[in-house]
């Protein structure tokens, strides 16, 4: 009885699908609570071998719903990330294999589930960008995590341009950001595909090789996300945020290019 995602099940795959396509499926309180359940009803269900994750409309995810804080606490000394926390299959403890299928923009907080995907493919009208420091906003969770698929200086341009540029799907495949680039009426098909693929596989064995290989890789910048959360919280001028925020719900476009 999911209201912000869709959960469906075949043939060992299960299908999240963010569904919030008014808002270009931002995240909110809701969905933070809903994903996170998904992801563990992914985990403890034996039939489930690998997931495929998408978001419905014309956007993957726009981050976070700024219309509905996700702040947990007003106290600064206990507030986590809940981003990192909620929405990540690996932050979840699910160590099924993920196929990301971005079937358009990908924007801040997107980045949550790119960070912990395992393949992540792209159609042809995705894009890509961290619009925080235009609206006033410091950035580091879902950069940091970002350094496990992008070269610092290019998570870096990605930040300091913000909402100017965006990485286009060719980039972004130049980049290792995604593996492959699709038609976006191939899309899906495509990362059920390889879905059927891995599915094919011993359940116990991919999740061993999937955690093996991600506790690795997480070693390396595990330090850095979990002070993440810090430098927002310091950085983030309470009057720089609200001429933020009222900038970003203006609704007025920016101009921006694409590389």
């Amino acid at each position: 009885m999911y209201e912000t995602i869709k959960l469906e099940k075949k043939d060992h795959i299960a299908t999240l699908t963010l569904n919030r396509p008014e808002r270009l499926n931002a995240f909110t309180p809701k969905m933070l609570d809903e994903v996170s359940h998904a992801w563990q009803d992914i985990r403890y269900d034996d039939d489930v071998h690998v997931a495929v994750l998408t978001g419905a409309g014309r956007a993957f995810c726009s981050g976070v719903d700024r219309a509905q804080s996700i702040t947990d606490t007003p106290n600064v000394w206990n507030r986590e990330d809940a981003g990192r926390r909620k929405l990540g299959p690996k932050s979840n403890s699910c160590w099924k294999p993920v196929v990301l299928a971005v079937n358009g923009l990908a924007a801040g907080g997107a980045f949550y589930f790119l960070n912990e995907a395992d393949i992540v493919i792209c159609s042809e009208n995705a894009t890509f960008f961290d619009p925080h420091l235009t609206y006033h906003l410091a950035s580091t969770c879902e950069p940091i995590g970002a350094l496990a698929r992008m070269p610092y200086s290019e998570v870096m341009r990605m930040v300091l341009l913000g909402n100017h540029e965006r990485i286009g799907p060719d980039r972004a495949l130049a980049l290792g950001l995604v593996s492959d680039v699709l038609a976006q009426d191939e899309l899906m098909d495509e990362a059920h595909s390889l879905a059927g693929k891995i599915a094919e596989a011993s359940p116990r064995a991919v999740q061993g090789s999937v955690r093996g290989v991600w506790t690795a890789l997480h070693s390396v910048w595990a330090g850095g996300l979990d002070h993440a959360i810090v430098y927002p919280t310091i950085g983030n001028d309470p009057d720089a945020v609200a001429e933020g925020v009222a900038k970003l719900r203006s609704g007025k476009r920016l101009e921006y290019r694409v590389r």
